[in-house]
């Protein structure tokens, strides 16, 4: 615990008060050294005459002797003893009375003003501490009386855990967003010459457990400036008129500080829409969000402040709060895809021992649809699992058996069932693994198992194969025909249903009525939505539904629903009657294995065949689908050709021929123009050689007597003349006109002798016009006639396999 919070609670001081009182009762206490005895033996002492000394205290009812000789059978030798207010008189006359005569004392004592006024002080004091200590309570842990407008944000210090960009991961998108902000806030200048402002708001919003609140920590740990969080539920408390001024206390410390972020966690508990609502208006609320709203967009000006927030409810919120200028930036962190999947596997799984049998990329696969939280819980399930067994390596059955518990729920071992309701459980899962396994438009089944989990006695696990955005309705049926073949089989197996199938009932029934009301795929209600959402967000779910259709309709909406699930009825009842003995079969090695994957559903069901899609909903009236096919992407082109895709676009750097270098040809080495070194080559990107047609940059005209730069290719060279040795002209680089080389190769004059194109250079043998770069004209910037690198013959003769010149 902190010592500062420890020396400020007010219990601990009462305890001192305590301990200090009973240590000076016992240090200043005057009876130290005599033994209580009863009244009687005291009034036996003095009568016998063995009492040498005595002091009556009249006030406390109390004497106190000093005898002789011991009392017998101890060595005590100073006893105290009590009496009554009414005998103080009569010892007072025994002690004058006593034999011996010994000597005796009458102390009355009086208390001092201080001691007085302590013992009223001291209990009026404790009860104040502890009305302080409540008041304390009541505000939620402040520190302070009347606190209560002041804003309960923390600002993160360096002793914190720092998380950086690098512990995020599946959200490279949102991670790019954010990151600007941090670079706008560390590099201003830069952003600021192009008059770009800093965005005022970030606004993250998706579904739970995909990393809103992991990627603000990011940005805390990567900005570098003062970062304040708070959740939403920390303005509004009991008393009218807090939220607002927590809210203009919580940006006045954020300007002392500024440049700075402000994170909100769960900002709708404060933002939410204003309305009436139900119940009445929520004052103290939309005071909140009114400061809110003036603090993040009002007159006043802010510079360096950046309030970033995340909610599950983007859909509730103000409207006033998410127009630009107060969250300029509205940042989706969705589930991640697979590629997202298998990067945060790897995060999650650092610093943990597996077993050479995990294969991520198979989990990353299986987990289709989970969030960041489920997997790393999958991970951490899974070194459970290990640890249970007192295994040292996480294996793939532990991976295995985690995602199944998070799916799922943990194994009900202890559940003793018997052998009737398993038998009608294999039927019931079976059905559905068969009726999922025939039809066309649907993912083949994962697993089949009939272990109790959770709140199922088994389940039929069917996973896609990739991350779908859209379905088809083709899908969606083939998704109520697998929700159907449980009860199906039930019908025909056993005669009856049981109430086994009712969560497949109700996910059929959402299924239907999201096909006829949401995505108008029922053909005689056409494409409309019905029963829009509307309202004010604070009234029900029920309430909120408009139903902006008449009752026939309403009825008709019903009998399409009905139609849906009865085909899909159908069509899985026709399935399992079809494949009775693949289906009695597979229950048969499912009540003995309890447990069967994708291999053994591949072997069981190898003389199952696909069913046609159900067309009896494609009714399009009068509009025709084309018979044309769609256009073919690259993609399905090059898996067609059997190529991979996507192609390797890197370019090929191959050396470029000697020729074409300064000095590099069959002549003597010559010294470059205008100080260049003698046989040296021009600095052409990558080591040396000429630059590829991907990264060619744009060749300049060059002036007359410019040379040329690195980055451009030199002219190309023509074939050489007949009866010269291949590549022997010097090539022209741009030097002066006036230019001559040191040295001439013998047989060979300067300048040299300008090639020309023959008139029909143009035209091959087969009278068909040449195209390209073989045999195109190029003009240097002296006017010269440009020499080309051609690679076919000029004498207009085309040599190509099975054509005649």
């Amino acid at each position: 615990m902190d010592r500062k919070r420890l020396l400020r609670n007010p219990l601990i001081w009462v305890l001192v008060v305590i301990l200090v009182y009973f240590a000076f009762s016992t240090l200043f206490d005057d009876t130290r050294g005599y033994t209580q005895e009863p009244t009687s033996t005291a009034i036996a002492q003095i009568t016998s005459g063995n009492v040498k000394d005595a002091v009556i205290e009249d006030k406390e009812q109390r004497l106190r002797l000093t005898l002789a000789n011991p009392l017998p059978g101890t060595q005590t030798t100073q006893i105290i003893s009590q009496y009554p207010a009414s005998s103080s008189g009569a010892v007072f006359e025994a002690l004058r009375q006593a034999g011996n005569n010994p000597t005796y004392n009458t102390i009355v004592r009086q208390d001092s003003f201080l001691v007085s006024m302590l013992i009223y002080l001291i209990p009026l004091g404790l009860v104040l501490l502890i009305l302080f200590w409540m008041m304390n309570n009541a505000q939620g842990g402040g520190n302070r009386v009347m606190s209560f407008g002041k804003s309960k944000a923390k600002q993160l210090n360096k002793d914190m855990p720092k998380t950086t960009f690098s512990d995020v991961a599946g959200a490279d998108e949102a991670v790019e967003e954010l990151y600007e902000i941090k670079d706008f806030l560390q590099n201003p200048g830069r952003y600021q010459a192009l008059g770009a402002k800093i965005p005022k708001g970030v606004l993250l919003y998706g579904p739970p457990g995909t990393g809103k609140t992991l990627l603000a920590r990011a940005v805390a740990g990567e900005a570098g400036v003062p970062f304040y969080t708070i959740s939403g539920s920390d303005f509004v408390e009991m008393f009218v008129g807090v939220g607002a001024s927590r809210v203009r206390d919580l940006f006045e410390q954020a300007k002392q500080n500024s440049p700075c972020i402000i994170f909100v966690d769960e900002i709708d508990a404060v933002g939410r829409q204003r309305g009436a609502g139900l119940g009445g208006g929520h004052d103290e609320r939309e005071q909140t969000l009114n400061q809110l709203l003036v603090e993040m967009d009002g007159f006043d000006a802010r510079g360096g402040i950046i309030l970033i927030a995340a909610t599950n409810r983007p859909d509730i919120l103000d409207p006033a709060l998410l127009r630009p200028g107060r969250f300029d930036r509205q940042i989706p962190v969705g589930a991640p895809d697979l590629a997202g999947r298998k990067a945060i596997l790897g995060v999650h799984s650092k610093g943990k021992p597996f077993a050479g049998d995990v294969d991520f990329d198979a989990l990353a696969k299986r987990t289709v649809g989970m969030s960041g939280a489920d997997l790393a819980n999958v991970i951490n399930e899974a070194a459970l699992l290990t640890a249970r067994e007192n295994g040292t390596l996480i294996n793939g059955a532990a991976l295995e058996e985690s995602v199944d518990r998070v799916v799922g729920g943990p194994r009900r071992k202890g559940k003793i069932i018997s052998e009737q309701e398993k038998k009608i459980t294999a039927y019931h899962e079976g059905g559905h693994a068969l009726a999922a396994w025939a039809m066309p438009d649907l993912e083949p089944v994962y697993k089949l198992t009939i272990l109790p989990r959770g709140r199922t006695g088994g389940h039929a696990l069917v996973v896609p194969e990739d991350d779908k955005g859209l379905m088809t309705r083709s899908e969606m049926i083939g998704r109520l025909v697998f929700a159907m073949g449980g009860r199906s089989a039930e019908e025909l197996v056993f005669h009856e249903p049981t109430t086994g199938a009712s969560s497949d009932i109700d996910q059929a029934t959402k299924i239907a009525r999201a096909m006829v009301t949401e995505y108008g795929m029922s053909a005689k209600l056409g494409a409309v939505r019905y029963g829009r959402e509307q309202g004010d967000p604070f009234l029900g779910r029920s309430m909120g539904n408009q139903a902006d259709y008449s009752l026939e309709v309403a009825h008709e909406i019903d009998e399409e629903v009905r139609k849906l699930i009865e085909a899909a009825h159908t069509e899985a009842w026709e399935i399992l009657n079809t494949y009775r003995d693949v289906l009695d079969d597979l229950v048969f090695e499912l009540l003995q294995k309890e447990t069967l994957t994708r291999k053994d559903l591949e072997r069981i069901f190898d003389r199952v065949e696909k069913r046609p899609r159900i067309t009896a909903f494609n009714d399009f009236g009068a509009r025709t689908p084309s018979d044309k096919p769609p256009i073919q992407t690259p993609a399905e082109r090059a898996r067609e050709r059997g190529e991979p895709w996507p192609p390797d676009t890197r370019p090929a750097l191959e050396p470029a021929p000697v020729g074409s270098y300064p000095g590099g040809g069959n002549g003597v080495p010559a010294p470059g123009p205008n100080g260049g070194a003698p046989g040296g080559q021009p600095p052409y990107p990558g080591g040396g050689f000429p630059q590829t047609q991907q990264h060619a940059t744009h060749q300049v005209p060059l002036k007359p007597g410019q040379p040329a730069v690195g980055g451009h290719h030199p002219p190309r060279q023509a074939p050489p003349a007949p009866g010269q040795p291949p590549n022997a002209v010097p090539p022209n680089y741009g030097a002066p006109a006036d230019w001559r080389p040191a040295t001439t190769p013998a047989g060979q004059t300067w300048p040299p002798p300008q090639w020309q194109q023959p008139a029909d250079a143009g035209h091959t043998g087969n009278g068909h016009q040449a195209h390209g770069p073989d045999t195109e004209s190029l003009t240097p910037p002296d006017g010269t006639a440009a020499p080309t690198n051609g690679t076919r013959p000029v004498d207009g003769s085309d040599e190509r396999p099975g054509q005649g010149s």
